[in-house]
């Protein structure tokens, strides 16, 4: 009768494990589309031997824990990818813009140049022409508002940077709050003896995601909690604490700063990595370059122009005259002196009878009319005077064209190849961890045909029983 007893408690243990089984095989089934979801199984155990005449027989089958595949290297892999994935996704935007403020249409600063100093030329071919002299403070005029235009087009990027900067943080402190909660939870699930698979699994997926955003590095401490830093080492998740990001406004720029532990930190380059130092190595970094190489070229032509056209005179044989107004002297010491002279430039001349085509004449001489060797000279400007001893105008704007384009074609091309990167390791990660359809298939007649041959031996234990019974009787 006491094997019949233990023969049943097999029975009806083997029924309880296959119909959990089953449920297992049924939530994987379910989360086949779910992000981040890692394939669960049920770990067996046989229940301790029972000594009976001398011979140790089994009395049935437990499931110790339900386990969550996972692999730490993919993991860690996947995470190190997002990161590069998200630099180039941030700059991927921003650099668009530039691109299409900087084009090489032909409507650009460029042609906006070469357009002032043809009507030079113009001019010189009929110097007392009130047409062409007014032609030429058109142009002026032209080319001062297309710097206006470039300038703040420039400054329009950066806030458009800021902006998107101040919609992502509260998703980002949203996250960061998410992963101290699943610490906690994790942690008393974990302290009863039990695992928190799916609790891991959302973990994980925010983990990767502030990794894009972010650049974060994560690991797991001694309790089992994920701990969650910036790349310079400034935490955003220690346990259960959350420690928020803050953007502020200072003045006209917007500063990342860091709460923890009643301390505000800013937060630099060297803090961020990700989508986020993706778009402040933009607004910091790149933008502020074009600016300065912008503010030389306006600088440069405002010099070269007046200085030429102080040397000549007007149809009122009066020399000395500015044709553009001065980049006034910068604010701080240590600035250049082109600071600001992109949005600074525009005309100072306003009356073209004042247009210095002819040489200034010796007192007291008078402008001849057809005295075009200054007119001559200002038009040479736009090929005679060099940058740096290396480019003349056209061909420095040319290079900075250049540059926005091959930063743009170089981040389309990273961004590929992360994106491509991404794909192969999160479908390693699913061949790993991920639900297939197919494997749960034949696990599922598996654990049905054991839930039926469980039931059809209980059955036949109980059969058993009742012959017993009656044969006492």
């Amino acid at each position: 009768m006491a094997g019949l007893l233990t023969a049943l408690n097999a029975g009806k243990t083997s029924l309880a494990v296959n119909q959990k089984s089953i449920e297992i095989i049924g939530n994987n089934i379910s989360n086949v589309n779910t992000p981040g979801y890692s394939r669960q199984g049920a770990v067996l155990d046989p229940y301790p031997s029972m000594n009976f005449g001398g011979f140790f027989i089994g009395q049935g089958v437990t499931i110790s824990d339900v386990r969550r595949d996972f692999d730490t290297f993919v993991t860690s892999q996947l995470q190190n990818k997002s990161i590069e994935f998200g630099l180039q996704s941030g700059q991927a935007t921003p650099l668009a813009e530039l691109e299409r403020i900087f084009n090489i249409t032909d409507q650009n600063l460029a042609t906006e140049i070469d357009r002032f100093f043809d009507s030079w030329q113009e001019l010189s071919a009929n110097p007392s022409g009130m047409t062409e002299r007014d032609i030429v403070i058109q142009r002026g005029e032209l080319l001062a508002t297309t710097f206006h235009t470039l300038s703040n087009d420039l400054n329009t990027v950066q806030q458009n940077i800021n902006d998107s900067i101040i919609s992502k943080v509260d998703g980002v402190n949203s996250k960061i709050n998410e992963i101290a909660e699943l610490n906690t939870h994790i942690f008393h699930v974990e302290s009863q003896g039990r695992t928190a698979n799916s609790a891991m699994d959302r973990r994980d997926t925010l983990a990767k995601e502030l990794a894009s955003s972010l650049g974060v590095q994560t690991y797991t401490d001694s309790k089992g909690m994920l701990a969650v830093q910036l790349p310079g080492g400034l935490p955003l998740v220690q346990g259960a604490t959350a420690m928020p990001i803050e953007a502020v406004h200072n003045g006209q720029n917007l500063d990342l700063v860091l709460h923890a532990g009643g301390v505000t930190r800013n937060i630099g380059l060297n803090n961020l990595g990700g989508e986020f130092y993706g778009m402040v190595n933009i607004r910091d970094t790149v933008i502020p370059g074009l600016n300065d190489n912008l503010d030389r070229l306006a600088y440069e032509i405002t010099q070269a122009v007046n200085t030429a056209h102080a040397a000549g005179a007007g149809l009122d044989s009066v020399s000395g005259r500015n044709f553009f107004t001065p980049n006034p002297p910068p604010a701080l010491a240590a600035d250049p002196a082109w600071r600001d002279a992109a949005r600074n430039i525009k005309m100072d001349l306003t009356d073209s009878r004042h247009v210095a085509a002819a040489q200034t004449p010796i007192p007291p001489a008078l402008v001849a009319p057809g005295d075009n060797r200054n007119a001559l000279n200002i038009a040479s400007l736009g090929k005679t005077v060099l940058i740096n001893g290396a480019d003349n105008f056209t061909s420095y704007y040319g290079k900075m064209s250049a540059t926005v384009g091959i930063m743009a074609n170089q981040n389309s091309l990273s961004l590929g190849g992360a994106e491509d990167a991404m794909m192969q390791l999160q479908n390693m990660r699913d061949g790993q961890a991920g639900v297939s359809l197919d494997e749960e298939m034949i696990s599922l007649i598996q654990y049905q045909r054991g839930f039926e041959s469980s039931a059809k031996f209980l059955s036949t234990i109980d059969e058993m029983m009742s012959t017993l019974i009656n044969l006492k009787r």
